[in-house]
């Protein structure tokens, strides 16, 4: 058996195989309500035998959007709406997973709502095009630690039976811990980590014992002075000993104009050593398109699950053409069978 279609239990959840959807923004919500769009987008990948499909960044708060027409989970009326898309991506056999998410200062200036404004650690814009956002009081940080934890317990009641929280590209956690971003003078300005444990102990107390947590971080901001593998792997250490089951290892976003070596596999490494040094299952990320390629780094040892994205989009039954290039037989939807042979 190929090690990518090996199964993988974490906590009470086994996954039918390694092959997960990494979450991708699909501007296509109003007020943060999914559609008929997600549940088709999301759907088509668990029919074509990914074994978890991870939903878009979706916001625990309105003013968390990355742009207003993302998704959110800041209300009872979105958790109804992700049910319909949990039931029917569960029933296909895979695992309904949601990305727990606050933009921050990457957040659009039309997301807020009025009289409101863009938030962030530091009153520091993104770039020069964006405006100068709200530094949050140490009050207004544990209401938005209130928010995850809101986001985690509707996200349960919609059906999710994965919960990832969004530490990485430069949105609101991110910026909290990267030192290029976070300029603040407080207890979370020392600890640059406090936010994101905060974050996580309050998502774990409502998020039930069985069901798997995992953190996507940026394992380096590709600047100097910023987030790098040191840093990453500390993290990692402390998120495993507050009850986080998997590091999901992507980079940068913190800050514009960095220079990325974007390559097949060029995360992987990141992944690989926090495995390696933290103890802790990792997912790798980014430029992994081959079925042999996924392949050789669950075989060598440097990640537990392969996350894939844009070729997700590109080829919504690349599980299924894997396990053919692999040699393995997996089932088919049934109403897929005539085509299998």
């Amino acid at each position: 058996m190929a090690k990518l279609f090996e199964p993988l239990t974490i906590r009470g959840v086994t996954l039918r195989n390694r092959i997960a959807m990494s979450p991708m923004c699909q501007y296509s919500a109003r007020d943060g309500m999914p559609a008929d769009w997600h549940l088709v987008h999301l759907g088509s990948r668990a029919v074509g035998g990914a074994a978890a499909v991870i939903a878009e960044a979706t916001a625990v708060e309105a003013r968390g959007r990355i742009s207003s027409a993302d998704t959110g989970i800041w209300n009872g009326a979105q958790a109804e709406a992700w049910a319909r898309i949990t039931r029917f991506v569960a029933a296909q056999g895979a695992v309904p997973g949601i990305q727990l998410a606050h933009a921050g200062r990457k957040a659009a200036a039309d997301v807020p709502p009025p009289g409101e404004s863009v938030v962030a650690p530091s009153a520091s814009a993104f770039s020069s095009e964006d405006s100068v956002p709200h530094a949050l009081t140490e009050a207004e940080v544990a209401g938005v630690v209130r928010a995850f934890a809101d986001g985690a317990r509707r996200a349960h009641e919609a059906g999710f039976r994965v919960a990832e929280v969004h530490g990485a590209h430069g949105y609101l956690i991110h910026e909290f811990l990267s030192p290029l971003v976070n300029r603040r003078e407080d207890a979370y300005g020392r600890d640059r980590r406090r936010f994101l444990l905060e974050v996580v102990d309050a998502v774990r107390r409502v998020w039930p014992e069985d069901l798997p947590l995992f953190v996507r971080l940026s394992a380096t901001d590709w600047a100097p002075g910023g987030i790098d593998g040191d840093d990453t792997v500390e993290t990692a250490r402390l998120l495993k000993d507050r009850g986080v089951d998997l590091i999901d290892c992507s980079s940068g976003g913190a800050i514009p104009g960095v220079h990325v070596p974007e390559a097949p596999g060029y995360q992987v490494p990141f992944a690989a050593r926090v495995r390696r040094e933290a103890g802790i299952l990792t997912g790798a990320v980014g430029r992994i398109t081959a079925p042999t390629h996924a392949e050789a780094v669950l075989a060598a040892g440097e990640a537990d699950l392969i996350l894939l994205a844009r070729e997700l989009l590109r080829h919504p039954y690349w599980p299924l053409d894997a396990a053919r290039a692999l040699g393995v037989d997996v089932d088919w939807p049934r109403q897929y069978g005539r085509a299998k042979a």
